[in-house]
């Protein structure tokens, strides 16, 4: 499968500060990628390169084939960019914003758009002066959603959006990637990128320290197991499993992690005690995100 964007050893300071510090990342065509981490991480300062916006001390990147920097103008007729706090012309209204980047970007889909317009539940006819943030943010997501861009870079789209239409911009993206098109999201909200990416890169200090599936995520990680047992084992016993920490035990029910490796191996010692309930739960995005930043695996 083709690379849409393609980032080696990136690097950016601005004075002392070290913003990227030999960042590597692969977005594959095709596929919505997660890019998380907080707030100076470093995932803002990408963006800003791909987009051609800043220009990297040392290291390469390419998208959709071209130099972000040398062919930034030719481009932008080929991406759309959401970024998390969209300031519009005062004087123009949605609809009017919306048409002029459809101009840029080659024209948008119309049908699309009328269908983005009343999924978003957007007023197209207020000036950019009269919109709230959340509303801002509306009038730059369905001009992007709707032009016939291969390339989508959004960072933190759904600041100031409701619950409700964080859900309809979570359904609009799988169709995007259903599409075929290829989406960047960087974003802080664990739930939303677990609920519409492919892959994931964690980013922290300027660097990907972790990049993969959630599944190939997971797989590095402990899994939580509460079973109810007829003939339960005592906390000693179930300590000394291979791969098993954390037992707790309250009368004829257990609870553990267990390495991914093992979890084969105990699901069998506990059928073998007279399993009677079992659930095991993998670790949320969430713990996998803050296990990278405590600095130990979860």
């Amino acid at each position: 499968m083709t690379d849409a964007v393609t980032v080696s050893g990136l690097r950016k300071t601005f004075g002392r500060t070290v913003a990227l510090d030999g960042l590597d990342l692969t977005v594959a065509q095709g596929e919505v990628h997660g890019f998380l981490g907080p707030n100076g991480a470093g995932k803002s300062t990408t963006l800003r390169a791909l987009l051609g916006l800043l220009r990297p001390d040392a290291g390469s990147a390419t998208v959709l084939g071209s130099d972000p920097w040398r062919d930034a103008t030719e481009l932008h007729r080929r991406l759309a960019y959401v970024p998390g706090d969209v300031v519009l012309w005062p004087t123009l209204s949605g609809g009017e914003t919306i048409d002029l980047m459809a101009r840029l970007r080659g024209g948008v889909d119309e049908e699309r758009r009328r269908h983005l317009v009343e999924r978003f539940d957007l007023d197209e006819t207020k000036k950019g002066k009269a919109y709230s943030k959340g509303n801002r943010q509306k009038v730059a997501l369905v001009s992007a959603l709707a032009s016939d861009v291969p390339l989508l870079l959004l960072d933190e789209p759904t600041a100031g959006l409701d619950p409700l239409m964080e859900r309809v911009f979570q359904e609009e993206l799988a169709e995007a990637r259903r599409a075929g098109r290829t989406v960047l999201l960087s974003s802080h909200l664990l739930n939303e990128v677990e609920a519409v990416c492919d892959r994931v890169s964690i980013v922290r200090s300027g660097r990907v320290v972790e990049t993969g599936t959630l599944a190939e995520l997971r797989h590095l990680t402990r899994s939580r197991v509460r079973a109810r047992l007829a003939a339960p084992p005592t906390t000693t016993e179930a300590a000394a499993w291979p791969g098993v920490d954390d037992v707790e035990l309250d009368g004829d029910h257990l609870s553990c992690t267990v390495a991914a490796e093992h979890l084969g191996a105990l699901v069998a010692e506990l059928s073998a005690r007279g399993l009677a309930d079992l659930t095991c739960q993998p670790p949320s995005l969430e713990e996998l995100f803050l296990a990278r930043y405590d600095g130990a695996a979860p």
